[in-house]
């Protein structure tokens, strides 16, 4: 008897199949959804204003640089995930953001914009050459599941760190997340956030008193190029994308199964990145950390449908956006403990994949180990994160202990 052929597979690696988005939606991907944007915005957004008032930009400024960044991630992530049906989540390039804090002083603002757009351009030529998919499939999988495991692991070590600061909020929600995993495991991370939002509360942690609602405007600012704004922003700006976020932000998608090519993405944050620079925005691109968020067995237990996490992330990026001058307000109003602490918990079950594949191969283990050791160590070389020096030593290693085989 002849065997039926096997349906024909996405880009993303899914069969193909009637979107919707409604029907595929649960709760549990509408909470890794705002998690996934609360974390971002919570651990990073205070280096735009740290940046902005070191270059003595206006507030009006400083607000229409983060509606350009969120908007900008608003429309990628939602569309980019209903295109390839996959969980894509796009970001703010935070290493992107520390550069600007020392750098932006230094430069016209004008200027500054001129080296955001050609960042932009070096991003979109990447994307639509091609090459950058060629170089991700010569990349181990163990050392990608390596990858993504180190990435992650600072983030999940937070929940003990913040554990001596806030003892009784961090173990209330991590005593929750036990029960309810034990009990209905779809519904950990929600009940998590609820039972951590509770605690905040009654501890008298939460403090709105900060905050009040008021729409951002962007402003439109005209572009002025010069090589030194080139070499001292835009040139650094695309490296630190590449190696810090686009290349582990892939390394994420590969490791939980989705084969998105990574030519359109990166095309796609270029060409956003380019058009959204005039308002101030510095660059968007693949997100590592909070995609993992959204494309874990924590988002959902179907991966077909995780892709609705990732939607759901865009639409609270972008609401972010629309109130941007408020956003910090906002997330200032919860302790930092409660944040990482739903962050760490909604990424166990994506370091365990992680280290779980990293290790299935045993001609791979000992670079796998070294990718996930200087991954994991927070090691910065030239202004680059450890995420790129981490691949590059796995590959070393991977190359000089199988060279003979």
């Amino acid at each position: 008897m002849s065997r039926s052929p096997s349906p024909e597979l996405s880009p993303a690696g899914m069969p193909p199949g009637r979107l919707n988005p409604l029907a595929d939606t649960s709760l549990s991907t509408i909470v890794a959804g705002f998690v996934a944007m609360m974390t971002g915005y919570t651990s990073s957004l205070v280096l735009m204003f740290q940046a902005g008032q070191a270059a003595h930009l206006t507030n009006a400024q400083i607000s229409s640089w983060i509606w350009a960044l969120s908007i900008g991630m608003a429309v990628c992530t939602i569309g980019l995930s209903l295109h390839f049906r996959a969980p894509i989540v796009i970001a703010w390039s935070t290493p992107g953001a520390a550069l600007l804090v020392s750098s932006l002083p230094h430069v016209p603002y004008e200027q500054a914009i001129g080296a955001f757009i050609v960042c932009a351009l070096l991003l979109t030529v990447v994307g639509l050459t091609g090459w950058f998919d060629t170089l991700m499939k010569k990349i181990p999988a163990g050392i990608a599941a390596a990858l993504l495991a180190g990435i992650l692991f600072e983030i999940g070590i937070q929940i003990f760190r913040a554990a001596q600061f806030q003892t009784a909020l961090v173990l209330t929600m991590f005593f929750t997340y036990l029960v309810v995993k034990r009990i209905a495991p779809r519904y950990a991370i929600p009940m998590t956030l609820v039972a951590g939002t509770i605690a905040a509360g009654v501890l008298g942690l939460l403090d709105f008193s900060h905050f009040q609602v008021a729409l951002a405007h962007p402003v439109f600012t005209m572009p002025a190029f010069s090589l030194a704004a080139s070499i001292s922003i835009g040139i650094p700006l695309f490296v630190v994308a590449m190696a810090s976020q686009n290349v582990p932000g892939i390394a994420v998608l590969r490791a939980d199964g989705y084969s998105t090519p990574s030519a359109p993405l990166i095309s796609t944050t270029g060409i956003a990145s380019l058009v959204l620079a005039p308002f101030g925005s510095h660059g968007i691109n693949l997100a590592a950390i909070t995609a993992a968020i959204c494309t874990g067995p924590e988002a959902h237990e179907n991966r077909a449908k995780r892709y609705t996490a990732a939607v759901w992330c865009g639409i609270f990026y972008l609401i972010a956006g629309i109130f941007g001058a408020t956003i910090a307000a906002l997330f200032a109003a919860f302790p930092r403990e409660l944040v990482v602490s739903v962050a760490a918990l909604a990424l166990f079950g994506s370091i365990m994949s992680g280290l779980a594949n990293a290790m299935q191969d045993v001609r791979q283990r000992e670079a796998a180990l070294v990718t996930f050791m200087v991954t994991a160590s927070g090691l910065t070389l030239l202004s680059i994160g450890s995420a790129f020096w981490g691949l590059v030593a796995g590959v070393l290693t991977q190359v000089v202990l199988n060279a003979r085989r």
